[in-house]
């Protein structure tokens, strides 16, 4: 690998881990306004994390480790050469997320047809730390799902650049910035599945 292009990929790497460190930063923040909040109301959150299905969290969470799985792998065909592996593995992780959203759908359908959603009747008669933790799970979920979507968005993207050779075993920083991304997106949802899904 020349110099220029050894430059090109360490910048591009740089570049990526600091978008991520932003985006922990945001997640970050509704972390600490979550732990503020359930310091004050311990007893609301709790109960109102057992009206969350711990089946839809569970599967969601497995879904995303697998998808986390998948897209590692494929990054270490892709550097192998072996590129129809990394298709079919960027296709399942693509899969994943749409299993992933298809899940929160119905989930959160659920919850608004009992009328638990911000602002609604019923929520607004609730005791004060139950309307925070469901404003904040619609939040911290509804974001989460946004990125859900763009990483999936991105990893098309990339299916396309790696089937048609742009991206390959000497030039594969887009596919492991690609993977860096999904990953976060996995590791945001291993901390919002025990605040939300698993509290006592």
């Amino acid at each position: 690998m020349s110099s220029e292009a050894h430059k090109d990929y360490a910048g591009a790497k740089l570049g990526m881990w600091l978008f991520l460190f932003t985006e922990i930063l945001l997640f970050g923040g509704l972390f600490i306004l979550y732990a503020v909040y359930l310091f004050f109301h311990p007893k609301d959150f709790a109960e109102a994390s057992n009206e969350l299905s711990l089946f839809f969290g569970t599967l969601n969470t497995v879904v995303l480790l697998t998808s986390s799985l998948c897209v590692a792998v494929a990054v270490s065909a892709l550097q192998k050469g072996n590129r129809k592996l990394t298709l079919i593995l960027l296709a399942a992780t693509v899969g994943a997320a749409v299993l992933f959203l298809i899940n929160k759908f119905f989930e959160w359908s659920d919850k608004i047809s009992h009328g638990i959603f911000p602002d609604s009747p019923i929520l607004t008669e609730r005791v004060p730390g139950e309307v925070v933790f469901f404003g904040l799970y619609y939040i911290t979920t509804g974001l989460h799902g946004l990125h859900v979507l763009i990483g999936a968005g991105l990893l098309i993207w990339v299916f396309f650049l790696v089937r048609s050779g742009a991206v390959n075993e000497k030039d594969f920083v887009t596919l492991e910035n690609a993977g860096l991304y999904w990953h976060l997106v996995d590791l945001i949802w291993i901390f919002i599945f025990p605040l939300y899904y698993l509290i006592l």
